[in-house]
């Protein structure tokens, strides 16, 4: 198929990072919207979005939208989508979704009616009377806002953050595709050199290590959609040996962790190993008070702890007044620092550059960006 709509869903702030991403992989008509992107293009294009997208959450086929107020409507119309084109006789099809600011309000209720139209739709279609369900999963899903229904696949399955590097993490992660929108925000390419004091599992460094040498985030897990009859194998394997030809192994990348708890060390050297960028990445155990830098010039990049999850509000802002003075005096650098806390700068001794607003999970944060010299 030549002319499928998709939609991938983002972290709120990060919609024009992922759109400068899909039109890097040549998508078409991209379009950002409030936490999500649509872009269009053929199965060659669905394959190589999950395979190589960082900062989205999933890709979702758009089998349609249209306005419904009430189950009447919202049965007719789910029943005029091309169910048929994606889903087998065998194949299972559940149903999820959400409703907000909907006269249709009830999510049980519009799940149970978008099933019965699928059924119907297939039932019609393959002209059988009952559907086993046995088969690969096409996970419907549904969104109702002001009245607007959209209706789409999962091609995914697990969460694109997944990338199959981390299997345990530290007790306050940053999910895999902000740590990726944050450091392409942060400026880091082939070439820089990466620091993260407060390294945790290991996340900003090796995301900054698969980005800079363009290796897909996707290449080591397998996604729903490689399972449906519908897109050859052949379309899964030309796109997995497209990203692997663009894998830039000179980047001169290099990326430095520390952290205080030598447990969070050794779980993120073996998060680098497993996402095969061990090399480039060199992890030690070191209070924030003893944080030094070995090169030049770099960029830190770095998710402090937040007295709402680990440390009381206090300790935690002792903690932004320490990186203030200890990141300053440091000519060549640049600094990303993601918070919650309203009053960082504050507490940092100095106001930021720049400042753009980002959710961690539900948390309203903001990434707090340093570019100019600190030393003065």
């Amino acid at each position: 198929m030549n002319d499928l709509t998709f939609s991938a869903p983002c972290h709120f702030g990060l919609e024009s990072v992922l759109a400068g991403e899909l039109r890097r992989l040549d998508a078409e008509n991209v379009s950002a919207a409030d936490g999500r992107v649509s872009f269009s293009g053929d199965f060659s294009m669905l394959a190589r979005a999950n395979l190589c997208l960082r900062t989205a959450e999933r890709v979702l086929i758009l089998l349609g939208e249209f306005e419904a107020r009430s189950f009447a409507e919202l049965f007719d119309r789910t029943r005029e989508l091309p169910f048929e084109d994606f889903i087998g006789r065998q194949d299972a099809f559940p149903v999820k979704g959400h409703s907000n600011k909907s006269q249709l309000h009830s999510v049980p209720d519009c799940q149970s009616i978008i099933k019965k139209a699928a059924v119907e739709r297939l039932r019609e279609k393959y002209g059988v009377g009952w559907f086993e369900e046995t088969g690969p999963v096409h996970q419907i899903q549904f969104q109702i806002l002001k009245d607007r229904v959209s209706v789409f696949l999962d091609t995914s399955g697990p969460g694109l953050h997944k990338r199959g590097y981390r299997r345990n993490s530290t007790e306050a992660p940053i999910k895999e595709t902000l740590a990726a929108g944050i450091l392409d925000v942060a400026g880091v390419r082939r070439d820089s050199i990466l620091y993260d004091p407060f390294c945790g599992s290991g996340t900003f460094l090796i995301e900054g290590a698969l980005k800079a040498m363009n290796i897909p985030a996707g290449i080591t897990r397998r996604f729903a959609a490689q399972s449906w009859g519908c897109i050859p194998a052949a379309v899964w394997q030309q796109e997995r040996a497209r990203g692997l030809d663009l894998v830039r192994r000179d980047a001169k990348f290099a990326a430095y962790g520390s952290d205080l708890d030598p447990a969070a060390v050794e779980l993120a050297l073996d998060n680098a190993h497993k996402a095969g960028v061990a090399q480039r990445i060199r992890i030690r155990t070191r209070d924030i008070r003893e944080f030094k830098t070995v090169t030049d010039s770099g960029i830190v990049v770095t998710n402090p702890p937040y007295g709402e999850r680990l440390l009381d509000q206090r300790a935690a802002r002792e903690l932004y007044r320490v990186m203030g003075q200890v990141f300053r005096g440091r000519e060549g650098f640049s600094y990303a620092v993601i918070s919650p806390d309203e009053e960082f700068e504050k507490n940092f001794g100095r106001r930021a550059d720049k400042r753009r607003k980002l959710y961690n999970g539900m948390m309203k944060c903001q990434l707090f960006m340093y570019s100019r010299d600190l030393r003065k």
